[in-house]
């Protein structure tokens, strides 16, 4: 039997009138405010542009250099900083060097953007229980919707090309950094605290001085999350117009080109290894050294 026919009161003409009125408000809406929210996004569409511009147009060396360096300072390991040079140097030599500066910019302005609203959303719940039980279902939200779901009302509003994309990465991605900054912040020591507010800390001296430092292994969590989700959003993400690794696997895809498919695959991984290792490398670390200040 019809689910529908169960329910005469709902009937499927209600359904389709329910339909077309979401439709229908959510057109003139971006008819409306599109403009406006697309001059809001334009300074990052900007930045995004100017930062693929450079990382494509700096000579080759010069960015390995500065990636190898970044790796060092990240992880102290120089058998990861040997893979990230060889990484590189391989992904240039098979012709993709172009297509992973761009996804390189992607990822680290949609890091950046993530990083810019997700620790201070994340330290509000910290602080407010209410603002936790509010935040969180919202949260949920952004994880288990399909990402095709709402790359819709972001094509609706802003049509295709980088700044749609970015949005629908940062939506993909910030989630964990805020839960993580909450849960980092939520496990400092209560000892800890009360010490600080002995020596007659201000609720914004204890924040900056006391809680978010020994949070910073929990935060760091999240944006190596943040980061691996932003990666894993890039193929979705090329459907709407974002230029990167993504596109030729997508092409791969449609075509069934599995050497293309493979090969792009390959890069986008051993980024997200260089990413996750680095990232995780410096958490120890932060963690390694908050205990060596706790058995001071």
């Amino acid at each position: 039997m019809d689910f529908l026919t169960t329910f005469p009161d709902i009937g499927r003409q209600n359904l389709r009138d329910i339909k077309k009125s979401v439709d229908a408000t959510f057109k003139d809406f971006s008819r409306s405010y599109g403009e406006g929210i697309e001059d809001f996004f334009y300074p990052l569409l900007k930045f995004l542009v100017f930062f693929e511009k450079l990382l494509i147009n700096t000579p080759w060396p010069i960015i390995i250099a500065v990636l190898a360096g970044l790796a060092w300072l990240g992880s102290r390991n120089w058998k990861l900083v040997t893979g990230t040079i060889i990484s590189f140097i391989i992904i240039g030599a098979l012709g993709m060097w172009k297509d992973t500066m761009a996804t390189l910019a992607i990822i680290s302005v949609a890091t950046l953007v993530c990083i810019a609203v997700g620790i201070p959303f994340g330290i509000w719940m910290a602080k407010s229980d209410r603002m936790q039980s509010i935040i969180t279902p919202v949260l949920d939200i952004m994880q288990t919707i399909p990402s095709f779901v709402y790359l819709i009302p972001v094509v609706m509003l802003l049509g295709l090309g980088k700044v749609p994309g970015l949005l629908a990465v940062c939506v993909y991605a910030l989630p964990p950094l805020v839960r993580l900054t909450n849960l980092g912040i939520r496990l400092v020591d209560r000892e800890i605290l009360e010490a600080a507010d002995a020596f007659g800390a201000n609720p914004r001296q204890k924040l900056f001085g006391v809680q978010i430092p020994l949070a910073l292994p929990n935060i760091f969590a999240g944006i190596n999350q943040t980061i691996m989700m932003a990666l894993a959003m890039v193929v979705i993400a090329s459907m709407i117009g974002v230029k990167g690794l993504g596109v030729p696997v997508l092409q791969a895809v449609q075509n069934q080109y599995l050497a293309l498919g493979l090969m792009n695959g390959l890069a986008i991984v051993a980024l997200a290894i260089i990413f996750d290792r680095v990232s995780q490398q410096y958490g120890k670390r932060l963690q390694k050294h908050r205990e060596g200040g706790h058995h001071e």
